[in-house]
Protein backbone atom coordinates (compact mmCIF):
# COMPACT_ATOMS: atom_id res chain seq x y z
CA UNK A 1 0.00 0.00 0.00
CA UNK A 2 1.34 3.71 -1.05
CA UNK A 3 -0.21 6.38 0.60
CA UNK A 4 0.81 10.08 0.44
CA UNK A 5 3.34 11.72 3.07
CA UNK A 6 1.26 14.01 5.03
CA UNK A 7 3.99 15.83 6.52
CA UNK A 8 1.90 18.38 8.86
CA UNK A 9 0.83 15.57 10.78
CA UNK A 10 -2.73 15.38 12.72
CA UNK A 11 -4.87 18.42 13.18
CA UNK A 12 -5.11 16.75 16.74
CA UNK A 13 -1.19 17.55 17.31
CA UNK A 14 -1.48 20.97 15.20
CA UNK A 15 -4.28 22.26 17.85
CA UNK A 16 -2.98 20.66 20.87
CA UNK A 17 0.78 22.77 19.95
CA UNK A 18 -1.24 26.39 19.07
CA UNK A 19 -4.27 26.23 22.10
CA UNK A 20 -6.72 26.70 19.78
CA UNK A 21 -6.97 27.95 16.36
CA UNK A 22 -8.20 31.45 15.55
CA UNK A 23 -11.65 31.57 14.15
CA UNK A 24 -9.94 32.63 10.59
CA UNK A 25 -7.81 29.47 10.95
CA UNK A 26 -10.68 27.45 11.94
CA UNK A 27 -13.25 28.64 9.39
CA UNK A 28 -10.50 27.58 6.44
CA UNK A 29 -9.82 24.10 7.38
CA UNK A 30 -13.66 23.70 8.35
CA UNK A 31 -14.31 24.67 5.11
CA UNK A 32 -12.06 22.08 3.68
CA UNK A 33 -13.45 19.57 5.93
CA UNK A 34 -17.41 19.67 5.27
CA UNK A 35 -16.15 20.19 1.20
CA UNK A 36 -14.35 16.45 1.93
CA UNK A 37 -17.32 15.38 3.65
CA UNK A 38 -20.02 16.54 1.41
CA UNK A 39 -18.14 14.98 -1.60
CA UNK A 40 -18.00 11.39 0.92
CA UNK A 41 -21.64 11.72 1.09
CA UNK A 42 -22.05 12.26 -2.85
CA UNK A 43 -20.51 9.32 -3.70
CA UNK A 44 -22.51 7.58 -0.96
CA UNK A 45 -19.90 7.30 1.89
CA UNK A 46 -20.30 8.03 5.74
CA UNK A 47 -16.98 8.30 7.48
CA UNK A 48 -18.45 7.54 10.91
CA UNK A 49 -15.16 8.93 12.80
CA UNK A 50 -14.26 12.63 12.07
CA UNK A 51 -12.23 13.73 15.06
CA UNK A 52 -8.53 15.90 14.60
CA UNK A 53 -6.65 12.59 14.75
CA UNK A 54 -8.43 11.69 11.30
CA UNK A 55 -7.25 14.88 9.55
CA UNK A 56 -3.62 15.17 8.49
CA UNK A 57 -2.06 18.57 7.08
CA UNK A 58 0.39 18.76 4.64
CA UNK A 59 3.56 19.69 4.90
CA UNK A 60 2.82 23.55 4.68
CA UNK A 61 -0.04 22.71 7.24
CA UNK A 62 -2.76 24.33 4.93
CA UNK A 63 -4.67 21.38 3.30
CA UNK A 64 -6.42 18.91 5.29
CA UNK A 65 -6.56 14.99 3.90
CA UNK A 66 -9.54 13.24 5.58
CA UNK A 67 -8.14 9.44 6.66
CA UNK A 68 -9.08 6.84 8.77
CA UNK A 69 -12.16 5.17 6.76
CA UNK A 70 -12.34 1.84 8.81
CA UNK A 71 -15.51 2.43 10.34
CA UNK A 72 -17.12 3.92 7.08
CA UNK A 73 -19.91 2.55 4.89
CA UNK A 74 -21.59 2.89 1.99
CA UNK A 75 -25.10 2.93 1.46
CA UNK A 76 -27.46 2.73 -0.98
CA UNK A 77 -30.73 4.81 -2.18
CA UNK A 78 -31.47 8.36 -2.37
CA UNK A 79 -34.90 9.14 0.32
CA UNK A 80 -33.64 8.91 3.63
CA UNK A 81 -35.49 5.54 4.62
CA UNK A 82 -33.14 3.95 1.62
CA UNK A 83 -30.03 5.52 3.74
CA UNK A 84 -29.96 4.59 7.76
CA UNK A 85 -27.65 3.02 9.20
CA UNK A 86 -27.88 1.10 12.32
CA UNK A 87 -24.28 0.37 13.63
CA UNK A 88 -23.16 2.85 16.60
CA UNK A 89 -19.56 3.10 15.71
CA UNK A 90 -16.76 5.71 16.03
CA UNK A 91 -15.50 7.81 19.01
CA UNK A 92 -17.40 8.46 21.97
CA UNK A 93 -16.87 12.25 22.01
CA UNK A 94 -17.45 12.76 18.73
CA UNK A 95 -20.55 10.28 18.63
CA UNK A 96 -24.31 12.01 17.41
CA UNK A 97 -27.13 12.00 20.20
CA UNK A 98 -28.89 9.56 17.31
CA UNK A 99 -25.46 6.88 17.49
CA UNK A 100 -25.14 7.05 21.10
CA UNK A 101 -29.34 6.08 21.64
CA UNK A 102 -28.70 2.99 19.48
CA UNK A 103 -30.98 4.92 16.79
CA UNK A 104 -31.10 3.86 13.17
CA UNK A 105 -29.22 7.40 11.83
CA UNK A 106 -28.87 9.00 8.65
CA UNK A 107 -24.74 8.81 7.83
CA UNK A 108 -24.67 12.89 6.86
CA UNK A 109 -25.96 14.12 9.79
CA UNK A 110 -23.62 11.88 12.06
CA UNK A 111 -21.04 13.19 10.02
CA UNK A 112 -22.15 16.96 10.45
CA UNK A 113 -22.19 16.78 13.64
CA UNK A 114 -18.75 15.07 14.61
CA UNK A 115 -17.61 17.65 12.33
CA UNK A 116 -19.10 20.09 14.74
CA UNK A 117 -17.29 18.88 17.85
CA UNK A 118 -13.88 19.06 15.37
CA UNK A 119 -15.07 22.42 15.03
CA UNK A 120 -15.49 23.36 18.68
CA UNK A 121 -12.71 21.71 19.28
CA UNK A 122 -10.26 23.41 16.97
CA UNK A 123 -11.62 27.40 18.26
CA UNK A 124 -11.90 26.42 21.77
CA UNK A 125 -8.78 23.89 22.10
CA UNK A 126 -11.03 21.12 24.16
CA UNK A 127 -14.02 19.22 23.36
CA UNK A 128 -17.92 20.08 24.15
CA UNK A 129 -18.40 16.74 26.28
CA UNK A 130 -16.12 14.93 28.40
CA UNK A 131 -16.46 12.86 31.05
CA UNK A 132 -14.35 10.02 32.56
CA UNK A 133 -17.30 7.74 32.33
CA UNK A 134 -19.03 7.01 29.00
CA UNK A 135 -22.32 6.43 30.80
CA UNK A 136 -22.36 10.37 32.18
CA UNK A 137 -20.78 11.50 28.63
CA UNK A 138 -23.33 10.05 26.47
CA UNK A 139 -26.00 11.57 29.12
CA UNK A 140 -24.30 14.82 28.16
CA UNK A 141 -24.32 14.41 24.49
CA UNK A 142 -28.11 13.29 24.86
CA UNK A 143 -28.81 16.48 26.26
CA UNK A 144 -26.96 18.59 24.35
CA UNK A 145 -25.87 20.93 26.67
CA UNK A 146 -22.43 22.17 26.67
CA UNK A 147 -20.39 25.96 27.06
CA UNK A 148 -19.94 28.32 25.12
CA UNK A 149 -17.02 30.25 25.84
CA UNK A 150 -17.11 34.23 26.29
CA UNK A 151 -14.17 34.81 23.51
CA UNK A 152 -16.27 33.32 20.82
CA UNK A 153 -17.60 35.26 17.86
CA UNK A 154 -21.48 35.59 17.52
CA UNK A 155 -20.85 33.72 14.35
CA UNK A 156 -19.08 31.11 15.54
CA UNK A 157 -21.86 30.30 18.33
CA UNK A 158 -24.39 30.32 15.54
CA UNK A 159 -22.66 27.64 13.67
CA UNK A 160 -21.56 25.65 16.16
CA UNK A 161 -24.96 25.30 17.75
CA UNK A 162 -25.96 24.87 14.19
CA UNK A 163 -23.83 21.75 13.43
CA UNK A 164 -24.72 20.43 17.58
CA UNK A 165 -28.20 20.38 17.26
CA UNK A 166 -29.84 17.15 19.07
CA UNK A 167 -32.47 16.77 17.13
CA UNK A 168 -30.55 15.74 13.14
CA UNK A 169 -33.33 17.08 11.46
CA UNK A 170 -33.13 20.27 12.76
CA UNK A 171 -28.69 19.63 11.93
CA UNK A 172 -27.29 22.21 9.75
CA UNK A 173 -27.10 20.66 6.56
CA UNK A 174 -24.23 21.27 4.13
CA UNK A 175 -26.29 23.74 1.93
CA UNK A 176 -26.53 25.89 4.89
CA UNK A 177 -23.03 25.37 6.44
CA UNK A 178 -21.27 26.88 3.28
CA UNK A 179 -23.67 29.17 3.46
CA UNK A 180 -23.30 30.95 7.27
CA UNK A 181 -21.40 34.08 7.44
CA UNK A 182 -18.53 32.74 9.84
CA UNK A 183 -17.18 30.27 6.40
Amino acid sequence: MIMEYAEGGELFDYIVNKGRLSEKEAAFFYYQLIEGVEFLHSNKIAHRDLKPENLLLDKDCKTIKIVDFGLSNIYRGEGDEDIMLATACGSPCYAAPEMVEGSMYVGYTVDIWSSGITLYAMICGYLPFEESETVLLYQKILKGYFEIPSFLSLDAVRIIKGLLTVNPKERLTFEQIKAEPWI
